[in-house]
């Protein structure tokens, strides 16, 4: 090849090099599915009215469910890559079941009372014994939790009791039409009532004190992915984690903002929305450090020993890693 012949190839390569270099990279997929009703909403309306995803380089697709459970099937069904607020229980049990699945975040502590019609006879938890009562639908946290510190603390197991299943607004519609005997509400459920007068019996948290003899709070929900995807992307997990700590940021540092993306949403009035800004702090959490991993653990050995869950948690099934790896971005 002629000298001139070699200069312009090399000219030509290095033009098509630099436009290669210049050209953007093709942002990773990635999809994220969640409940938008209950609790899962406040947080889950915030994300998608921002860009977090999209500034760590992801494209996100969102994936709606019209039950609680919807996102822990979804991962098992490869339907979905991540779940932010997937049920804790469920989360166990497709680990348990040998579904290749991680629980890299908790996201939901556990703040739900017992209620009761302010007229109620009922005034303990052990009145609960024979009783409807209502939460969401077996399978979710909020039942398994319930269950366990019913038997834990009363002695009344699952059969000494009628589980009466529903989301948030049918819960208390059940309630007010003293379809069951007692509920079990969200906090930001309770907050929101006006003309349902409700006495609280007790506070899962309180309960849960009490049967573990510790501090802790359990979580409802959990973050989970895929351990496929995990394996093939694992920069956009940890890129995922960093979205998901930055949409909790802005959370609890806009919540004007908080509140319009849920009006919008949920399309709700804006002082039920309003709750959900409120409560941020006290509902939300994007985390997986030593103390989450003791509550976690304990969480699911309460829920084997009452007989909700069988088998043993795999190792690595509680994967901190990319949470750790997250704390080192901006």
């Amino acid at each position: 090849m002629k000298p001139l012949q070699l200069i312009k190839r090399a000219a030509l390569l290095a033009v098509m090099a630099g436009g290669l270099a210049a050209a953007p990279a093709h942002a990773e997929k990635i999809r994220v599915g969640y409940w938008p009703s209950g609790l899962t909403l406040g947080y889950g309306a915030v994300l998608e009215a921002g860009t977090f995803f999209k500034d760590q380089g992801l494209e996100v697709e969102y994936v709606h469910f019209s039950d609680v459970n919807g996102p822990t099937r979804a991962i098992a069904a490869n339907a979905i890559d991540l779940a932010f607020g997937s049920p804790a229980a469920g989360a166990f049990a497709l680990a348990t079941d040998g579904v290749p699945v991680k629980i890299v975040l908790a996201t939901q502590p556990s703040n739900v009372s017992f209620v009761v019609l302010e007229d109620s006879p009922i005034n303990t938890l052990a009145d609960l014994k024979g009783k409807k009562i209502g939460m969401s639908p077996a399978g979710s946290s909020t039942a398994t939790i319930a269950s366990a510190v019913l038997a834990g603390n009363h002695g009344i197991k699952e059969k000494d009791f009628t589980l009466v299943p529903g989301n948030e607004p049918r819960l208390v519609q059940f309630l007010a039409q003293k379809e069951v005997d007692a509920a079990a509400l969200r906090n930001v459920t309770t907050a929101q009532l006006k003309d349902l007068k409700v006495r609280t019996l007790s506070t899962f948290g309180d309960q849960w004190k009490t049967l573990t003899k510790s501090d802790s709070v359990p979580y409802n929900a959990v973050g989970l992915v895929r351990a496929e995807y995990q394996q093939k992307n694992p920069d956009a997990v940890v890129r995922a984690i960093v979205a998901l700590r930055k949409a909790l940021e802005y959370g609890q540092a806009n919540p004007a903002q908080v509140v319009s993306a849920v009006q919008k949403a949920g399309n709700l009035p804006q002082a039920d929305a309003q709750v959900f800004a409120d409560l941020w702090d006290e509902n939300y959490r994007v985390s997986l450090n030593a103390a989450d991993l003791d509550t976690l653990g304990r969480e699911f050995q309460i829920f084997k020993d009452n007989g909700t869950l069988k088998g043993d948690l795999p190792a690595g099934a509680l994967d901190a890693g990319p949470y750790q790896q997250s704390l080192a971005r901006k």
